[in-house]
């Protein structure tokens, strides 16, 4: 695990001094050593940064950037599997001379091109550099668990982990783009491949880039989709069979992120997800794995039942019950460590688990990806309910009754924003075809209402729309195909990747092995969900772990109460933040409409509260990030 930075530079006008700024930016990321080179291909000039947190083959053998013959390669993540690679390149005349995953991924594009990815276990993002044929690769794992950002303006591009090290850069313009702030405002979070910044984007994930040094052309290709991965038949197979099968795969997905040359600890939060995580990694041991939890007496607080289920299972388990203050002296740190806006309350506690964790181990399994790829979430069960009740209105009806709503909409109160935002949503749904319709559906429990994002924005901006396509295997496989591709990537796994790479700790995600997603989205509705309870599958693997009185209580969520905060111990944060002088420092939002939000919530009238804590949250973004000190 570690941080990449670089640069491509038509211009040349970048040097040395430079790169080891975009570097040294990303320190937290890989603490153990640094790298950073610069070279001359024909008349371009490129920079190679890498800093490194020593995971596997702690020896010099691992320092990047790596060369072999005429390739240069700067590799963030793991794989898993490398050593079956290995093996596998060995016997068709390949030598080595470290015991990385490096090397073994150079090596494995130079013989297999871009065909090697395929034959990859793993979470990462690679970039290649072909000195003789003067192109770059750049290559991003399936699920999009490791980021890659990359700018482009002026025959400059950069590309890197984290957006903090494109502010090194002397010609790096961080223009904020508005599309992606209006999404931010009504999500939370800024959906990819759009970044916060016009000119930056980030990698798709499954997706190849290569760029031509000489025609500066650039390709883009898919090896790997989550669309088509949920356009599979429905497999025709029997439930035991599909349980053991199942099981299998998730216990080989967990076995192989314990490969590491350095301690590694589990992430318990006592859910079904980490609860099964844990049970397939201790079940075969003798040793007590290391699983951590943090507890919030204050808030929704899972850290009884982990302890439960850690003392069932036999782990060596870490608490700490983490006070209302020490939450709170989290938020200021936010802004730097997610450098692009993430209003996630969340972020908190994962740093804060993060940091227990490091005490002790170097690598952390986190069960993030079980709900959507096991269909967990109760929105499920509304969704596919409100999806049926629409249906049931004839198609020739359904645009017509759009009209009506929406007439009907003009004779209610403004002040009625709940109800006019429902009657909005469903009055696009009636006159939407497929794909915008389902797209209604996507986002729900995020999102704040276009009025008040309409009324905030100064200027006015085309809402960026996802990509929503039909032909999926059933209803459910739709929704959850929309989950995967919404916050999983740009919100769940951003989360994790800057907490856990904010103290130098290593997150790595079974639940997301492709394998398991391709063989899970193909399985019948009814092994995931039956129509009231999701994760039917998983839930029936951990019961035979764990007893299914120790599990079985409503689905929990770690909850920290910001606006109880927001209305005390942190009123200054609303009050410093969202005054007049502050906003008048970009001007993006009407502050008239900033005004009326914080009077309604210092009234308790604010129904769409998670739009204050989003103001809040950019306000210290820009601060942090577009205000020079």
């Amino acid at each position: 695990m570690c941080g990449i930075v670089g640069f491509i530079d038509f211009k040349r006008v970048s040097n040395k001094k430079i790169l080891d700024k975009m570097v040294a930016t990303i320190h937290h990321r890989g603490p153990d050593g640094q790298g950073a080179e610069i070279y001359n291909i024909g008349s371009t000039l490129i920079g190679f940064g890498h800093t490194r947190l020593s995971i596997i083959d702690l020896s010099e053998g691992g320092h990047q950037p790596m060369h072999f013959q005429n390739y240069t390669i700067l590799l963030n993540g793991e794989i898993y599997n490398y050593k079956e690679i290995r093996i596998n390149l060995e016997k068709e005349g390949c030598s080595f001379i470290s015991n990385s995953d490096t090397e073994v991924v150079l090596k494995a594009f130079i013989h297999w091109g871009k065909d090697c990815v395929n034959r990859f276990i793993g979470m990462f993002v690679f970039v290649i550099l072909d000195h003789f044929g003067q192109k770059i690769f750049f290559c991003r794992d399936r699920a999009g668990v490791k980021p890659l950002y990359i700018y482009e303006d002026n025959d400059l591009f950069l590309f890197g982990s984290e957006l903090k090290a494109f502010h090194q850069h002397p010609s790096f313009t961080k223009e904020i783009d508005l599309s992606s702030l209006s999404f931010y405002l009504r999500h939370g979070y800024v959906k990819g491949p759009n970044s916060i910044y016009k000119n930056t984007a980030k990698l798709k994930p499954g997706h190849w880039l290569e760029v031509d040094l000489i025609t500066k052309r650039k390709t883009e290709n898919c090896y790997w989709d989550i669309v088509k991965i949920y356009q599979q038949p429905i497999l025709n197979i029997d439930y035991q069979d599909a349980k053991q099968e199942t099981e299998k795969l998730l216990q080989s997905a967990c076995e192989y992120r314990m490969v590491s040359d350095v301690p590694v600890g589990i992430f318990l939060s006592g859910g079904y997800d980490s609860s099964c995580v844990t049970a397939m990694l201790q079940k075969n041991r003798t040793e007590k794995l290391k699983t951590f939890t943090i507890g919030f007496p204050d808030g929704v607080n899972e850290a009884p039942f982990a302890t439960e289920i850690a003392k069932y299972l036999g782990t060596e388990h870490t608490s700490f019950d983490c006070s209302t203050k020490e939450a709170q002296e989290i938020i200021p740190q936010l802004a730097y460590y997610y450098d692009e806006p993430c209003a996630d309350i969340s972020t908190i506690p994962t740093m804060l688990v993060s940091k227990l964790a490091r005490k002790k181990v170097t690598v952390a399994l986190s069960a993030d990806g079980g709900d959507e790829v096991f269909a967990g979430y109760n929105g499920y069960v509304l969704n596919i309910a409100r999806w049926n009740k629409i249906n049931s209105v004839p198609n020739v009806m359904q645009p017509i009754l759009g009209d009506v709503i929406n007439f009907t909409s003009n004779f209610i109160s403004k002040d009625k924003v709940q109800l006019l935002h429902k009657l909005n949503g469903l009055a696009k749904v009636y006159k939407a075809d497929f794909n915008e319709k389902i797209s209604v559906f996507s986002l729900n429990s995020t999102r704040t209402p276009d009025t008040i994002v309409n009324d905030l924005m100064s200027t006015n901006e085309n809402m960026q729309k996802g990509e929503y396509i039909n032909g999926m295997n059933g209803l459910l496989g739709t929704f959850q195909y929309l989950d995967f591709t919404s916050t999983l990537t740009d919100l769940l796994l951003t989360k994790v990747d800057r907490a856990t790479m904010s103290v130098g700790l290593e997150g790595r995600e079974p639940l997301l092995d492709h394998r398991i997603l391709e063989f899970a989205s193909q399985l019948p509705d009814g092994f995931k969900h039956n129509g009231t309870k999701g994760k039917l599958i998983l839930k029936d693997i951990v019961h035979q772990y764990i007893p299914e009185s120790i599990m079985d209580r409503p689905k929990m969520g770690f909850d920290l109460p910001i606006f109880t905060w927001l209305k005390n111990d942190l009123n200054y944060l609303v009050e410093e933040y969202l005054s007049e002088e502050e906003l008048n420092k970009h001007k993006l939002f009407n502050y008239n409409s900033v005004k009326q939000i914080v009077y309604l919530f210092n009234e308790d009238k604010l129904v769409y509260k998670d739009i204050i804590w989003r103001l809040i949250h950019f306000q210290m973004w820009y601060n942090q990030w577009q205000i020079k000190k």
